[in-house]
């Protein structure tokens, strides 16, 4: 039978989301409906809000694509589910094309993204096709609902690393330390890397300082060049050659791009990870002068969500220094505080609260 909850609603740009009652019927063969714990809130969705980013669907539109919650109901193929807790990916694929079947499934043709092809989880209920759910384990010390960070923040962030082929030795360099970012350093961290963070924000730098960053560099009021000796220098005193660099832009904003863009050297290879609809100018010879490599990363294939979940089980990536709950009716206040730029972990919305 349908359900019946709340939503909070895009009607339209540039207007506070709009509460209102939300009808979910009967989920078709391979879908479920998932009832949200918690979704947490990112940049995108502020795009979307803002009019910066149009959604694929049209208004109005629940938006949200950070989501975890239990199955409460499932079609015929999907009653395993049933019960289960389950991250929503903000990414979901089709499981059949070519590209999800060389395990590209991130850039799938046919891919749902909640809140934006689908209505998404500023919701009590969520439905959702039933393949790409991903299910989790209960731990002790570990709140479900800031699991929420995994289906974007945090595999997103491994995902990253996987395209840049992070190795044990290699320098990572991540422009932009909160968000993302911050799950990129600890991600690359684990696997060995050194890791140099890089923000404009001191207090992020210090907090990011205890969980993964070897060295931090404030870019407050500096030029890009005096940056780029600055990491050089930090380099030559880990021993670490340009071929090792990987360096990630994260930040999502066109001066953190020129600033990562600065940082290229010889045979290091560069992940646009961050996202904004504003253009930049870059120089693209500098990748022809120094062989240098470049990659776009988005999203994270179904198939590496088992090795997130373990890093965070096995205690290797930490989600509560960075992660905040509060209750999804504060919506509209969270967006004002992430416009204002006065949020210092990622917030995740609890329609129960």
């Amino acid at each position: 039978m349908p359900f019946t909850g709340d939503a909070w609603f895009l009607v339209e740009p540039r207007a506070p989301l709009a509460r209102r009652p939300l009808e979910i019927g009967v989920p078709a063969d391979a879908e479920a409906v998932v009832e949200v714990l918690a979704n947490g809130v990112c940049h995108t969705d502020l795009g979307f809000a803002d009019g910066a980013v149009r959604p694929n669907h049209s208004l109005p539109l629940v938006l949200g694509h950070e989501a975890v919650g239990r199955v409460v109901q499932a079609g015929s193929s999907a009653r395993h589910l049933l019960g289960k807790t389950v991250i929503v990916p903000a990414v979901l694929p089709c499981g059949e094309c070519p590209l999800c079947q060389r395990g590209r499934g991130n850039a799938c043709p046919h891919q749902k993204m909640p809140g934006n092809d689908i209505d998404g989880a500023f919701a009590t209920h969520v439905l959702v096709p039933a393949r790409p759910l991903v299910t989790v384990e209960e731990q002790p010390g570990l709140d479900p609902r800031w699991l929420s960070a995994v289906a974007d923040a945090v595999s997103t962030a491994f995902q990253a690393t996987r395209r840049a082929a992070v190795a044990q030795g290699d320098l990572a360099i991540v422009v932009g330390s909160g968000g993302v970012g911050g799950f990129v350093i600890q991600v690359c961290a684990a696997l060995g890397a050194k890791v140099i963070a890089l923000d404009v924000s001191q207090e992020r730098l210090e907090a990011i300082a205890r969980y993964g960053a070897d060295a931090t560099v404030c870019l407050k009021g500096r030029d890009a060049r005096d940056v780029r000796d600055e990491v050089q220098r930090l380099a030559r005193s880990f021993g670490i050659e340009s071929w090792s660099f990987k360096i990630f832009e994260c930040a999502g904003v066109p001066a953190a791009q020129q600033q990562a863009f600065a940082l290229i050297a010889r045979a290091s290879t560069m992940l646009q990870v961050g996202f904004t609809p504003e253009k930049t100018s870059l120089r693209l010879s500098n990748l022809m002068a120094f062989d240098a490599t470049i990659h776009g990363t988005w999203g994270c294939p179904l198939e590496a969500y088992p090795e997130v979940l373990r890093l965070i089980y096995d205690g290797k990536i930490a989600l509560q220094p960075f992660v905040e709950v509060r209750p999804m009716s504060a919506v509209n206040a969270v967006l004002d505080d992430m416009r204002a730029h006065r949020l210092n972990r990622r917030v995740s919305l609890d329609p129960h609260l």
